[in-house]
């Protein structure tokens, strides 16, 4: 199960960073929806590499097929089998790591668990295995606008570079006018400065991204042991180079008393509300309706093209200097990643609510 995601609505992924696709299967997802193939691809589109100056210059058309499942452009209600092809592999930028632990990749990890690894591009922990995630969260947006569900996420800080109002004050129209994907021209162009900056010392930088999901419906998410907020949180914390998650006020809300922080119910016109949302649209870890919104810390990606010390397989000290072609930032890729696993979470625990309370 280590490499399948959901309850009900479930996403099983496959292949490898420099191997010949990227692919999976998508398990329960609802017959009769309209398959609409020129947004999934946009949606890998948003994550492929090669975009703009400050991503990795590997290009990847990222072409998707799908195998199965749909019919006449509707699903059918079976398995829908998917496949990227990789065209763009330079694996012998890898040679100088094949007996090397690189500073904080899953090269130990890796061995000490199989045995072996593939070190080339990171094999399975490369992050281009989240393309699989982008079909499978592309489908469930298209499920969702049946509910009218919208999800979106945007890049709020890059280094010490940060938005400093919340979700509300900002266009999601914006989002895609940079190549940072900030909603903010000003702050956007300091971010993208900033990339630049670090890339150009062959160092990399972290920042934060920002998830709203609006129209959610009432009571998604299951008391105790299937909080929705817990089912974020582990969908956020499975994305490479994910170091934090927060719902809601999260860590901010910590100096407040209870009198600043509670949502007050209010009767808005004969339905039952919140004055405020400081809960993040989530209590008792079961939606209530209002915006749930979210925080996602990403560390500096790891691979630097610096020097570095480290040790071989054998134990002996060492010193590396990676080559290839990296991201010096992955936040502007990674947030159609953010927002395909928020679009799956939110669409398995509505199939989930729909098969449990009948």
């Amino acid at each position: 199960m280590s490499n399948t995601f959901g309850n009900i609505f479930r996403l099983t992924s496959f292949g490898e960073s420099h191997g010949p696709g990227i692919g999976g299967v998508i398990d329960g997802f609802p017959a009769g929806i309209d398959i609409d193939m020129e947004f999934i691809q946009h949606e890998l589109d948003r994550r492929r590499p090669g975009q703009s100056k400050i991503t990795t210059p590997r290009k990847e058309a990222d072409q998707v097929e799908l195998l199965s499942g749909v019919f006449e452009g509707k699903s059918t209600g079976c398995p829908i089998g998917f496949l990227v092809r990789n065209t763009n592999q330079h694996s012998s930028d890898y040679d100088n790591l094949r007996d090397l632990y690189r500073p904080s990749h899953a090269d130990f990890t890796y061995t000490q668990k199989y045995g072996l690894r593939d070190h080339t591009g990171g094999g399975r922990s490369s992050a281009r295995e989240t393309l699989a995630r982008c079909v499978g969260g592309a489908l469930a947006k298209l499920a969702l606008r049946q509910l009218h569900v919208e999800v979106y996420a945007y890049t709020s800080q890059v280094g010490p570079i940060a938005l400093t109002d919340d979700y509300t004050h900002y266009d999601p129209e914006l989002i895609e006018t940079n190549a940072v994907r900030c909603p903010d021209a000003e702050k956007a162009a300091e971010m993208e400065a900033l990339i630049a900056e670090v890339k150009a010392k062959g160092d990399t930088i972290g920042g934060i991204i920002t998830g709203v999901i609006r129209h959610c419906p009432i009571g998604l998410g299951e008391p105790v042991y299937g909080k929705l907020h817990a089912a974020l949180g582990s969908a956020m914390l499975g994305i490479n180079a994910v170091k934090g998650f927060e719902y809601g006020l999260g860590f901010a809300g910590v100096s407040q008393c209870g009198s600043e922080q509670n949502d007050i119910f209010i009767n808005d016109h004969g339905t039952r509300s919140t004055r405020t949302n400081r809960s993040g649209g989530i209590q008792g870890g079961i939606s209530n309706g209002q915006d749930i919104y979210f925080r996602v810390a990403f560390k500096p990606v790891a691979t630097i093209l610096m020097d570095q010390e480290t040790v071989t397989k054998e134990g002996v000290p060492t010193r590396l200097k990676a080559r290839g072609r990296h991201d010096a930032c992955v936040l502007p890729r990674a947030v159609p990643v953010v927002e395909a696993m928020a679009a799956m979470t939110i669409l398995d625990y509505y199939l989930l609510n729909k098969t449990v309370h009948l």
